[in-house]
């Protein structure tokens, strides 16, 4: 199990929290696209580390065509020395129209076509190759030198994608190098839904599982004190009747027989109603969607759940100034090396 960290803090400080995550022995960061753009820390992480597996956890793809997207992991791929990792996510329709201002349809076939564009551009800036890559959604014909960057003696970049219905699980076994799973998810949708997608898409291509990656990250609920894991455990209500409230994950809800309470947290996100959405997240469900315990029986709780099961994990918490924190320190107490 490789341990990862997802990247939190400003901008200035991310040099220095890469160099801490990799002095404390962490495999892997991962920058997501919320607040900020994912890209332009990774670059500091590039600069500031050595060792460290970077990359985006995970960047949409549909605002950027696929020759920006080509560029900008080129570019990185680079800088790291060959150790960045494009993770691409689809993100929800109503994003996607509403907040970026980009078509939302098929999204799942529009994203098998991003990824097959993405690598008949890079193969055509390695080998020197014309450009002529035509499929359902992109179209790339045009390449001159002008544009094209010099071809890299470093691995080939490798092409996650983010999912959570099994039409992307089986996606991600057929084409690509890592699967990300969403935080809110449990154990039982991951064995019975993800995993046999993946495998299924794994047999059409003819791939092995050892050729991808499982990368997740667990909601750890912890404290030091009573009072520290009962404010952990609140705040963890909220975040996932947040996650919970969208229509897309419903079917992690169905998984477990809680499809109406999904219904009902989706009409009070309508309303605004935060506080009524996480009185709805039962013990039985917190219990399910996160890791939750005493900062000493956290470790084995992960293995318990996770080793066997995913190549990568981070803990959700974000690894910000005042890191590490108890679910860092749990993660590689729990797989050391």
């Amino acid at each position: 199990m490789d341990r990862d960290v997802r990247l939190g803090g400003s901008l200035a400080e991310t040099g220095e929290l890469a160099r801490r995550a990799e002095a404390l022995g962490f495999d892997g960061l991962w920058s997501s696209e919320t607040a900020h753009d994912p890209f332009l820390p990774l670059a500091l992480v590039a600069e500031h580390t050595e060792r460290l597996t970077l990359g985006t956890s995970i960047a949409v793809a549909f605002p950027r065509s696929p020759v920006t997207m080509a560029h900008l992991a080129w570019d990185l791929q680079q800088l790291s020395g060959g150790r960045f990792i494009l993770g691409l996510g689809t993100q929800v329709k109503g994003h996607l129209q509403r907040r970026y201002g980009v078509p939302a349809d098929a999204l799942g076939p529009r994203l098998r076509d991003y990824v097959q564009a993405l690598r008949a551009i890079w193969t055509a800036w390695r080998t020197g190759e014309p450009l002529d890559y035509h499929g359902p959604y992109y179209t790339h014909t045009l390449m001159p030198p002008f544009f094209r960057p010099a071809p890299q003696d470093l691995p080939h970049i490798p092409v996650h994608v983010a999912g959570v219905q099994a039409y992307v699980c089986r996606l991600a076994g057929e084409l690509a190098a890592g699967l990300h799973i969403h935080p809110f998810h449990s154990e039982r949708y991951l064995r019975t839904v993800m995993v046999p997608a993946v495998d299924e898409g794994l047999r059409t291509a003819g791939r092995t599982r050892s050729q991808i990656s499982l990368v997740g990250s667990a909601m750890i609920v912890t404290g030091e004190t009573a009072a520290a894991l009962d404010a952990a455990r609140n705040e963890a209500r909220r975040q996932i009747a947040f996650y919970a409230s969208t229509r897309n994950y419903a079917v992690i809800l169905a998984c477990h027989g809680w499809e109406e309470v999904g219904r009902e947290l989706t009409r009070k996100s309508v309303r605004g109603d935060w506080d009524g959405m996480a009185a709805l997240i039962t013990d039985e469900m917190l219990e399910t969607f996160t890791v939750m315990g005493r900062p000493d029986a956290i470790p084995e709780l992960l293995r318990k759940r996770y080793d066997g099961l995913l190549s990568r994990l981070a803990a959700y918490e974000p690894f910000g100034t005042e890191a590490p924190g108890l679910p860092h320190r749990a993660l590689l107490v729990a797989f050391p090396r």
